[in-house]
């Protein structure tokens, strides 16, 4: 735990406290909307709001410097094929946590933007911003590894996550138009 605190504190602080800002920023950005005639403001700022505070503390995390060598591997499913003599909690922490990083984006992104009402589209959005963070992870030197193993399990969080919310947004759209 105390190297958990060590390695993530401040980004934990961060996140917890961004919780208690979420409604206020929520409230704030929705009152624009509505005076500026948006449609649907409530529901687009809960969204936007709802897409940082579940995305920002796992990018800070994923962009914190690290005493690694760093890399790079680009061959699909081999980091993920070494996970497997790894201990449970690595596995856990490595699986559970690249899943969970765009799982607010894949959730809400087709809440906010009924364009982007599809798996597909979710699926590429989530796959465009992963590989950004993984080439800032290389480009900026962090001591972290680059992998496409870590692009396909944030882009299926985000996929799995928009499933779960798919009623939610599917019923806002004409019937007929969902895409899948």
């Amino acid at each position: 735990m105390a190297q958990t605190w060590e390695l993530w504190g401040n980004v934990i602080i961060a996140g917890t406290f961004s919780l208690f800002l979420a409604p206020l920023a929520i409230m704030i950005l929705s009152g624009r909307r509505a005076r500026a005639g948006r449609t649907a403001p409530l529901r687009t700022a809960i969204a936007d709001v709802g897409i940082v505070v579940g995305t920002a503390p796992w990018i800070g995390m994923i962009l914190t410097p690290s005493d690694g060598p760093g890399g790079v591997s680009l061959i699909p499913f081999a980091d993920l094929a070494d996970l497997a003599s790894a201990p449970w909690q690595a596995v856990f922490v490595q699986v559970g946590g690249n899943l969970l990083v765009f799982a607010s984006l894949g959730a809400l992104l087709p809440v906010r933007t009924p364009a982007m009402a599809s798996l597909a589209r979710v699926a590429a959005v989530a796959a465009a911003f992963s590989v950004l963070v993984e080439m800032l992870q290389l480009m900026l030197r962090l001591g972290r590894f680059s992998s496409v193993d870590d692009v396909i399990l944030n882009t299926a969080g985000a996929m799995i996550f928009a499933a779960v919310t798919r009623r939610w947004w599917a019923s806002r759209i004409p019937a007929g138009t969902v895409p899948r």
